[in-house]
């Protein structure tokens, strides 16, 4: 997770649309701006970047749950309301937010 202060990024289009997207589905959790709460991870972490958890990966969290297996927060379960083309605005808006954060 990058040290200090996280960035938020400036969305706009179809960034704005998954930032609204992970607001609804993922925050709760993930935290605003991904960085995390007591009950689930940072997605500003080494784990979930592209090279470790590809794009792939977070649609079958969403649509399947996860066990736990780096974190213990327990395991994921599925994200049913999210639709996919919700899931692929949040990957994109998740993958800018690493970028923006030195993630990548």
């Amino acid at each position: 997770m990058p040290r200090g202060k996280v960035v938020a990024s400036q969305v706009s289009g179809p960034l704005a649309v998954g930032k609204m997207a992970y607001d609804v589905h993922c925050a709760s959790c993930h935290g605003t701006n991904g960085v995390g709460t007591d009950k689930g991870p940072p997605m500003l972490h080494r784990y979930y970047h592209r090279g470790h958890h590809g794009d792939g990966a977070f649609f079958i969290a969403a649509k399947r749950g996860v066990r736990q297996h780096h974190w213990k927060f327990g395991d994921m379960k599925p994200v049913p309301a999210a639709t996919d083309a919700q899931l692929a605005n949040i990957v994109k808006y998740v993958r800018e937010l690493q970028r923006v954060n030195g993630l990548f």
